[in-house]
């Protein structure tokens, strides 16, 4: 991992999700590499200069504590949950970090939602289904996908608020009562 991008979508209270600005909170840091080991082509849909991050770039534990420490203070008494598209790419890399470099995740062992398996429950469709060009074009967020780790998590926030706020297609049973 050689960026983390973070911006807070919302809070839940009861049922109801509130929706906040992604672009009022934001964290954002380039992390040193930790081994010789990458992928050129990767590397490159970053934008990133791994020379440059090699000698500009954030020690991974201070990256990683001072975080931590974000997502306390935007939280506040508040439980932290990790939501990305696809969160099983994102949580791997983020959930490895904290554990090896802070000794323990702000979002525990589980905190966390798919925004693509939030789509395909709300959808109705299969998770094969549930990409980003089958979905309705009023779910789409507005801003564009840079591979930038602040900008994608900020687009990620909107496609949050806008599914939190759609009510879904539920599928209509033989009788014609939405089931």
């Amino acid at each position: 991992m050689v960026s983390l991008g973070m911006t807070v979508a919302g809070r839940m209270r009861g049922r109801h999700f509130d929706p906040i600005d992604p672009e009022s909170r934001t964290f954002y840091v380039e992390i040193r590499p930790i081994s010789d080991a990458f992928v050129a082509e990767a590397l490159a849909v970053s934008g990133l200069d791994r020379d440059l991050l090699l000698r500009d770039g954030r020690d991974p534990a201070e990256a990683m504590a001072e975080c931590a420490l974000w997502i306390k203070e935007v939280c506040g008494a508040s439980v932290p949950v990790l939501a990305a598209y696809p969160l099983s790419f994102d949580w791997m890399w983020i959930y490895w970090y904290f554990m090896n470099f802070t000794g323990s995740s702000p979002f525990g062992h589980s905190r966390c939602i798919d925004i693509k398996t939030l789509y395909a429950a709300k959808a109705g469709v299969t998770i094969g289904w549930a990409t980003k060009r089958q979905m309705p074009r009023n779910l789409a967020a507005q801003r564009p996908h840079t591979h930038n780790a602040l900008d994608d998590a900020i687009e990620q926030a909107e496609l949050l608020q806008n599914l939190m706020a759609w009510p879904g297609n539920r599928p209509v049973s033989e009788e014609g009562r939405k089931d």
